[in-house]
Protein backbone atom coordinates (compact mmCIF):
# COMPACT_ATOMS: atom_id res chain seq x y z
CA UNK A 1 0.00 0.00 0.00
CA UNK A 2 2.89 2.38 0.58
CA UNK A 3 4.29 2.04 -2.93
CA UNK A 4 0.91 2.67 -3.91
CA UNK A 5 0.69 5.90 -2.18
CA UNK A 6 4.24 6.54 -3.53
CA UNK A 7 3.54 6.27 -6.70
CA UNK A 8 -0.02 7.96 -6.83
CA UNK A 9 1.81 11.12 -5.13
CA UNK A 10 4.28 10.85 -8.04
CA UNK A 11 1.79 10.82 -10.88
CA UNK A 12 -0.24 13.43 -9.51
CA UNK A 13 3.63 15.65 -8.82
CA UNK A 14 3.72 15.48 -12.85
CA UNK A 15 3.13 18.65 -14.58
CA UNK A 16 -0.52 18.82 -16.29
CA UNK A 17 -0.44 18.78 -20.07
CA UNK A 18 -3.02 20.92 -21.68
CA UNK A 19 -3.88 18.85 -24.37
CA UNK A 20 -2.84 16.13 -26.38
CA UNK A 21 -0.61 16.18 -29.32
CA UNK A 22 -2.77 15.39 -32.32
CA UNK A 23 -1.79 15.12 -35.73
CA UNK A 24 -3.38 17.11 -38.70
CA UNK A 25 -6.50 15.32 -40.98
CA UNK A 26 -4.77 15.01 -44.00
CA UNK A 27 -1.13 15.46 -45.52
CA UNK A 28 -0.61 15.18 -48.76
CA UNK A 29 3.28 14.54 -49.24
CA UNK A 30 3.29 15.73 -52.83
CA UNK A 31 2.81 19.04 -51.63
CA UNK A 32 4.94 18.60 -48.72
CA UNK A 33 7.60 17.55 -50.16
CA UNK A 34 10.30 20.24 -51.08
CA UNK A 35 12.26 22.13 -48.72
CA UNK A 36 11.36 23.97 -45.48
CA UNK A 37 13.52 26.56 -43.23
CA UNK A 38 13.46 26.11 -39.82
CA UNK A 39 11.80 28.60 -37.69
CA UNK A 40 12.32 27.85 -34.25
CA UNK A 41 12.87 24.15 -32.53
CA UNK A 42 12.53 23.21 -29.06
CA UNK A 43 16.13 22.26 -27.82
CA UNK A 44 17.56 18.74 -29.14
CA UNK A 45 20.63 16.34 -28.72
CA UNK A 46 21.16 15.96 -32.45
CA UNK A 47 21.19 20.05 -33.58
CA UNK A 48 22.88 21.24 -30.49
CA UNK A 49 25.88 22.43 -32.92
CA UNK A 50 23.06 24.28 -35.46
CA UNK A 51 23.75 28.14 -35.36
CA UNK A 52 21.52 29.42 -38.24
CA UNK A 53 19.96 28.40 -41.79
CA UNK A 54 18.50 25.17 -41.18
CA UNK A 55 16.75 23.51 -43.63
CA UNK A 56 14.96 19.59 -44.22
CA UNK A 57 14.25 18.91 -47.55
CA UNK A 58 11.83 16.23 -48.43
CA UNK A 59 11.95 14.07 -51.54
CA UNK A 60 9.27 11.69 -52.99
CA UNK A 61 10.84 7.86 -53.40
CA UNK A 62 9.99 5.07 -55.88
CA UNK A 63 9.94 2.39 -52.59
CA UNK A 64 7.15 4.96 -50.94
CA UNK A 65 9.24 6.07 -48.40
CA UNK A 66 10.66 10.13 -48.39
CA UNK A 67 13.84 11.10 -48.39
CA UNK A 68 15.21 13.03 -46.32
CA UNK A 69 17.81 15.27 -45.73
CA UNK A 70 18.63 18.21 -42.91
CA UNK A 71 20.89 20.53 -43.14
CA UNK A 72 22.38 23.79 -40.74
CA UNK A 73 25.24 25.77 -40.79
CA UNK A 74 27.02 25.34 -37.23
CA UNK A 75 28.75 27.37 -34.69
CA UNK A 76 31.90 27.37 -36.71
CA UNK A 77 30.24 28.35 -39.88
CA UNK A 78 30.75 25.10 -41.92
CA UNK A 79 27.52 23.55 -42.87
CA UNK A 80 26.43 19.75 -41.10
CA UNK A 81 24.14 17.63 -42.78
CA UNK A 82 22.07 14.21 -42.14
CA UNK A 83 20.74 12.11 -45.00
CA UNK A 84 17.77 9.92 -43.40
CA UNK A 85 14.04 8.82 -44.51
CA UNK A 86 10.65 8.84 -43.93
CA UNK A 87 7.96 6.62 -44.17
CA UNK A 88 4.10 7.18 -43.73
CA UNK A 89 1.90 6.16 -41.08
CA UNK A 90 -0.81 4.65 -42.88
CA UNK A 91 -3.60 4.57 -40.41
CA UNK A 92 -3.17 8.70 -39.54
CA UNK A 93 -2.40 10.79 -42.47
CA UNK A 94 -0.51 13.55 -40.95
CA UNK A 95 1.75 11.03 -38.98
CA UNK A 96 5.16 9.86 -40.24
CA UNK A 97 8.16 8.13 -38.71
CA UNK A 98 12.11 8.94 -39.34
CA UNK A 99 14.97 7.44 -39.31
CA UNK A 100 18.68 8.54 -39.95
CA UNK A 101 20.23 5.38 -38.83
CA UNK A 102 21.50 3.25 -41.87
CA UNK A 103 19.37 0.92 -43.58
CA UNK A 104 20.96 -2.23 -41.42
CA UNK A 105 19.26 -0.84 -38.62
CA UNK A 106 15.79 -0.10 -39.78
CA UNK A 107 14.55 -3.41 -38.73
CA UNK A 108 14.74 -1.84 -34.88
CA UNK A 109 11.76 -0.13 -33.69
CA UNK A 110 14.19 2.66 -31.41
CA UNK A 111 15.68 3.52 -34.65
CA UNK A 112 12.18 5.38 -35.88
CA UNK A 113 11.19 8.39 -34.14
CA UNK A 114 7.60 9.87 -34.57
CA UNK A 115 7.29 12.56 -36.95
CA UNK A 116 3.52 14.46 -36.48
CA UNK A 117 2.34 17.34 -38.26
CA UNK A 118 0.79 19.17 -35.76
CA UNK A 119 -0.39 22.26 -37.40
CA UNK A 120 -0.24 23.27 -41.69
CA UNK A 121 -1.28 25.97 -43.40
CA UNK A 122 -4.20 25.06 -46.38
CA UNK A 123 -1.22 26.16 -48.74
CA UNK A 124 1.59 23.88 -47.15
CA UNK A 125 3.45 27.47 -46.26
CA UNK A 126 4.19 26.72 -42.78
CA UNK A 127 3.96 23.59 -40.59
CA UNK A 128 4.69 22.95 -37.41
CA UNK A 129 6.20 18.72 -36.34
CA UNK A 130 6.04 17.68 -32.87
CA UNK A 131 5.54 14.05 -31.09
CA UNK A 132 3.28 13.07 -28.65
CA UNK A 133 5.77 13.38 -25.75
CA UNK A 134 6.26 17.15 -25.79
CA UNK A 135 9.97 16.53 -26.45
CA UNK A 136 10.78 17.92 -29.74
CA UNK A 137 9.19 20.81 -31.82
CA UNK A 138 9.85 22.58 -35.10
CA UNK A 139 8.32 26.04 -36.03
CA UNK A 140 8.94 25.13 -40.27
CA UNK A 141 8.17 28.20 -43.58
CA UNK A 142 8.89 27.62 -47.24
CA UNK A 143 10.64 30.79 -46.49
CA UNK A 144 13.57 31.74 -44.67
CA UNK A 145 11.32 34.37 -42.22
CA UNK A 146 8.16 34.48 -40.82
CA UNK A 147 5.90 37.13 -39.34
CA UNK A 148 5.69 37.98 -35.88
CA UNK A 149 2.44 37.56 -35.65
CA UNK A 150 2.02 33.95 -37.36
CA UNK A 151 4.97 32.93 -35.50
CA UNK A 152 3.04 33.99 -32.30
CA UNK A 153 -0.16 32.04 -33.70
CA UNK A 154 2.12 28.97 -33.78
CA UNK A 155 3.23 29.39 -30.40
CA UNK A 156 -0.14 29.25 -29.09
CA UNK A 157 -1.11 26.54 -30.96
CA UNK A 158 1.90 24.60 -29.49
CA UNK A 159 1.16 25.32 -26.38
CA UNK A 160 -2.38 24.52 -26.44
CA UNK A 161 -1.01 20.90 -27.03
CA UNK A 162 0.94 21.11 -24.06
CA UNK A 163 4.28 22.23 -25.29
CA UNK A 164 6.26 23.89 -22.96
CA UNK A 165 8.40 26.57 -25.23
CA UNK A 166 10.06 28.30 -21.95
CA UNK A 167 13.10 27.07 -24.32
CA UNK A 168 12.26 27.45 -27.91
CA UNK A 169 14.96 28.56 -29.78
CA UNK A 170 14.12 31.10 -32.84
CA UNK A 171 16.37 29.90 -35.47
CA UNK A 172 15.10 32.40 -38.25
CA UNK A 173 14.17 36.27 -38.41
CA UNK A 174 10.89 37.36 -37.90
CA UNK A 175 9.21 40.58 -39.36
Amino acid sequence: MYRFALFLVAILALPARAADVTSVNELDITRYAGQWHEIARLPMFFQRKCASETTAQYTLRDDDLVGVKNRCRNKDGDIDEVEGVARRDPDHPGRLEVRFAPDWLSWLPLTWADYWVIALDPDYQWAVVGEPGHEYLWILSRTPDMSKAQFEELKARATAMGYELDTLIVSAPLR
